[in-house]
């Protein structure tokens, strides 16, 4: 009786969401909906003309030898510490003249370093940041005058520039000491936690747009399926009881749901998963080791409503992308009673996010392609980073005046890198 009431709801959803929006654009004409007020012009704006910025020359042994290493970093979902850098070395916001510069940016691809299962191993990462810091401030006399204050970094690792994959270790390590002062540029973001500073920029991770642009569906498919998920629900081999990962969100899921046919969940990934979250209504995109997954970049290009299940997550451009208005959250506590929450949306409000998903500014916003295009995330960054400026005055210090603390942190981290 309790399956046949769901299939009755589900069929009554399905059938006003086959008027829907088409599945994801990049580029395809269907109904969008303009994001209304300033998220929609903030998310337009041209950084161009308002900031300009100093990229470090750093030895290749900090960057481009690295990828020769290991060429799988160019489609890590961390890759963004790579295309940035390409990006900003043709930008027009780029000055060769550092006097001029409102930014410094260094180079450093700290996640390069992967297992052979293409895992990232953060743990050298503290000291080869260290070891660039050091080679900047030796050279030049830019982070001296500031310690940071006017540098930026990438810092796209699980948890920031914590440099740990778990959160009990990345917490107990807090943010490199000698980057208290910088701006953070990093997917990490979560409320109230140590590994997230104040004025840090929250990013999305890295997916590979030709390769999302190549699994495209016809537009007027149908969204046939209402909830999508893919992915792990444990983590045995980190986590064998079971009540750590994901916090147990991702275990509730699945002992929920796994039998209600309204889910289409699984731990398998098969090759048609950029079809089938074309042809879904919803996406669940719950927190792993990290709130943060490449799901919900997924989820946006392919105007998959996002159903954001990570408390206290800081989602990418915040200040720009109305996420309350595309996506769904629901409260780790809150996750048996999924099906219920989705089930009582109103049809008006799933068409409604569907459109604003379809708006390409709002796909743009979320993606790093090659060649950058005007909106994109790179592009996004700079306008986080203009809006920083004009710097206050007082992050310039006296000539003899030192904040950092420069042996703060773990003995192993004071190794040379």
């Amino acid at each position: 009786m309790e399956i046949r009431r769901w299939v009755f709801v589900g069929v009554i959803c399905f059938a006003v969401l086959l008027t829907r929006t088409s599945s994801v654009g990049l580029g395809r004409s269907q109904p969008t909906e303009r994001i209304s007020g300033s998220a929609g012009d903030v998310l337009e704006d041209d950084p161009v003309g308002r900031l300009k910025v100093f990229v470090y020359e750093l030895p290749s042994k900090y960057n481009k030898k690295i990828l020769q290493k290991d060429p799988r970093c160019l489609n890590h979902m961390f890759a963004a510490e790579i295309y940035m850098h390409r990006f900003l070395l043709s930008s027009p916001v780029r000055t060769l003249n550092p006097e001029e510069a409102d930014w410094f940016y260094t180079p450093v691809y700290t996640t390069c370093d992967l297992t052979p299962n293409g895992l990232p191993l953060p743990f050298k990462s503290p000291r080869m940041m260290r070891s660039a810091i050091q080679l900047i401030s030796s050279n030049w006399p830019y982070w001296n005058r500031t310690e940071g204050a006017d540098h930026f970094f990438l810092v796209p690792h699980d948890f920031g520039a914590c440099f740990h994959y778990q959160e009990e270790k990345a917490i107990e390590r807090g943010i490199l000491h000698l980057l208290q002062r910088a701006t953070l540029v990093q997917t990490f973001g979560q409320r109230n936690h140590v590994c997230l500073k104040e004025g840090s920029i929250t990013i999305p991770p890295y997916a590979p747009p030709q390769k999302m642009q190549t699994h495209l569906i016809p537009e007027k498919t149908p969204r046939s399926i209402f909830v999508y998920f893919r992915g792990l629900f444990y983590d045995v081999g980190n986590d064998p009881e079971g009540g750590y990962y994901a916090r147990g969100a991702r275990a509730a899921v699945w002992e929920n749901f796994k039998d209600n046919p309204l889910f289409d969940i699984s731990t398998e990934h098969p090759s048609t998963y950029y079809e089938d979250m074309q042809r879904a209504v919803f996406c669940l995109c719950p927190l792993g080791w990290a709130p943060w997954s490449p799901r919900l970049v997924e989820a946006v290009i392919f105007g998959c409503i996002p159903v954001i299940i990570a408390d206290d997550i800081v989602l990418p451009f915040a200040d720009a992308i109305p996420w309350e208005e595309i996506g769904v959250f629901v409260d780790e506590k809150d996750v048996p009673n999924l099906d219920t929450v989705l089930t009582s949306i109103p049809p008006e409000v799933i068409l409604r996010k569907q459109r604003l998903l379809a708006n390409p500014s709002m796909k743009q916003a979320m993606l790093f392609p090659q060649p950058a295009q005007p909106g994109d995330a790179f592009h996004q960054v700079l306008n986080g980073l203009a809006r920083k400026l004009p710097h206050d005055r007082r992050i310039y210090l006296r000539a003899v005046e030192r904040i950092l603390n420069w042996t703060a942190g773990p003995v192993g981290d004071l190794k040379p890198w």
